[in-house]
């Protein structure tokens, strides 16, 4: 069986079945309206208290970071918002806390799940697993001990909550097979933390192993082994004791160069989207912040943020990285990244519509707002701003336009901010990678934007299903509209990164490397591993077959000709 390894390693140990205890939830007439809120406030005292008891226990054995997923749990349940739509549902409807709360949980995760930012996406699973909290309580349902675990054991889920997950025995949970779930899901963050390899999306696996049953997974490849024989043992057991040995090596990248052998020096960052993430960047000792993504600071409340507080933000990011460069991306909103209060109309087309720039420019005050608050932050630290979802020049222009009267607005009020600050824009539009030329002349830097420039340029939808398979990073027009951008970019003398998917991917780099791109920003938890394969690429030697494979035919021709020519030969193990 195959699924997506979201947790590298080799995982042996036999199955331990996992399931959620059922949640049945029957609609009832409530007579008593007071005795009702006041059952619901019980429980949510109950259920805070519970989240506090995990909190401390995930900070004793994971870490503090991700102790902070239950802060964020506890956030939710004293979120006036979510408990005031609770208390109105019951009084409005006279109807049980189980009913409102699984209607108002309900309304919460339509917003989130179909949004095709994964990170985004994932805070599904907070909203359940805070809601499944609470519905337990009120219904008085005990919840299964992961903790006891005696035996080396791989942990066979439906989905896993981060709650499930902090209290799990990490010395004798080996693995985690989940049949839902992502690599930026809080399961696959905190079991990559605790260094427990872990493989989701195996569909129907709990229906297909059995309790005890002996396991191999792979956290990396997504292979799943079920009763393996004696020679699959034995080869899943060198391959551990390879991972093992490769690990030692990432931690020997830290504090060294991202440079190939042949001396080419490059820059890794990291991707953001919370506060929390820049220790992820640091503890990987990522060069920088390639993507800060702003939006959050716009989700999950009721309001926008003020100037203050993404002042606030920005600061506390800035002077985190100390002279590391951190690009702020100015809010990108719309698309699949829906803000309610916001109140932006429904489109036919939303990844094609009103969004990004295109909201920005169209909302000067919320524009303005975060500029003000960007351009304040940016002495404290090399702070630089992008712009996402650029189709034309004049939109470059606008947006440039816009800082300079920030700029002199701050001046005018004795407040000190970078002159020199940079400006960049995202390339994630086909029309702008192929001409890029004039736009580079434009700006100060590029940060390619793989994610939407595949999705846009082999008109795929990448959040359908039905078409998923058209949707493919090797595709030979992708990797040559990434070099048309790149050669572009430095013929106009400016520096390009990249802040998509495709940065992080092994097999692609030694090829982001050939074309000269300057930055590569991806998940934090990759930057040693991108680094480790940089320092053993000799740019040259990629670079002399770098034509053969922009002129292959198809995107398996090239995946093919980068596993034997480049993965096999060049690279090390």
């Amino acid at each position: 069986m195959k699924g997506l390894g979201t947790s590298v390693g080799i995982g042996i140990g036999r199955v331990l079945i996992y399931k959620e205890p059922k949640i049945d939830i029957i609609k009832e007439n409530i007579l008593d309206l007071d005795l009702e809120i006041r059952r619901l406030e019980d429980a949510l005292k109950k259920a805070i208290e519970e989240i506090d008891n995990i909190y401390n226990t995930t900070l004793i054995k994971v870490g503090e970071k991700e102790a902070e997923i239950f802060t964020a749990h506890k956030m939710i349940l004293e979120d006036p918002e979510y408990i005031g739509s609770i208390k109105e549902k019951i009084e409005a409807s006279n109807i049980n806390s189980e009913w409102a709360v699984k209607e108002v949980t309900n309304f919460y995760i339509d917003i989130f799940k179909d949004m095709e930012d994964e990170y985004i996406r994932e805070r599904v699973q907070d909203i359940k697993d805070v809601s499944n909290r609470l519905l337990k309580v009120l219904l008085n349902i005990e919840t299964k001990d992961l903790s006891s675990i005696k035996e080396r054991t791989i942990i066979v889920a439906q989905d896993l909550t981060p709650s499930d997950t902090a209290q799990i025995n990490k010395e004798m949970v080996v693995g985690i097979v989940t049949e839902v779930g992502g690599r930026t899901s809080h399961t696959s963050i905190m079991a990559r933390i605790m260094n427990i390899p872990a493989v989701s999306g195996a569909e129907n696996i709990t229906n297909i192993v059995k309790d005890n049953e002996l396991m191999i997974i792979d956290g990396s490849t997504g292979n799943i082994l079920v009763s393996p024989g004696d020679e699959d043992i034995v080869v899943y057991e060198n391959k551990q004791k390879d991972f093992i040995s490769l690990r030692k090596k990432l931690e020997e990248m830290k504090g060294k160069e991202s440079i190939s052998k042949d001396g080419y020096k490059v820059e890794i960052a990291g991707n953001i989207g919370t506060l929390e993430d820049i220790d992820k960047v640091i503890e990987n000792d990522g060069e920088g912040v390639g993507l800060y993504r702003t939006e959050f600071l716009y989700m999950y409340r009721d309001r926008l943020p003020t100037e203050e507080e993404q002042f606030e933000a920005y600061k506390s990011v800035a002077e985190k990285l100390g002279k590391k460069p951190l690009v702020i991306r100015t809010l990108d909103v719309g698309g699949d990244k829906e803000i309610p209060y916001l109140n932006i109309p429904k489109e036919m087309n939303p990844f094609l519509g009103y969004r990004a720039i295109r909201y920005c420019l169209d909302n000067m005050e919320i524009f303005k707002t975060q500029l003000r608050a960007i351009l304040r932050a940016s002495i404290y630290g090399n702070i630089k701003i992008m712009f996402p979802m650029i189709s034309n020049i004049n939109e470059v222009r606008e947006g440039k336009k816009i800082i300079k009267e920030v700029m002199e607005e701050l001046r005018k009020e004795s407040i000190s901010f970078d002159e020199d600050i940079e400006i960049g824009i995202m390339v994630e539009i086909p029309a702008v990678a192929i001409h890029s030329r004039a736009f580079a002349r434009e700006v100060d830097f590029f940060s390619i934007g793989t994610n939407d420039l595949i999705q846009y340029s082999l008109a795929v939808d990448r959040g359908n299903q039905h078409i998923s398979y058209l949707y493919n990073q090797f595709h030979p027009a992708i990797l040559s509209l990434i070099k048309m951008t790149i050669d572009n970019g430095h013929k106009e003398g400016i520096w390009v990164g990249m802040c998509g998917e495709v940065a992080g991917d092994e097999k692609l780099i030694p090829l982001l490397l050939a074309m000269g791109l300057d930055e590569f920003s991806m998940n934090p938890s990759s930057i040693l591993k991108a680094r480790h394969l940089i320092r053993n690429i000799s740019k040259v030697e990629i670079e002399d077959i770098l034509d053969k494979i922009l002129n292959l035919s198809t995107a398996e021709d090239v995946e093919k000709f980068i596993d034997e020519n480049i993965i096999s030969r060049i690279l090390p193990v």
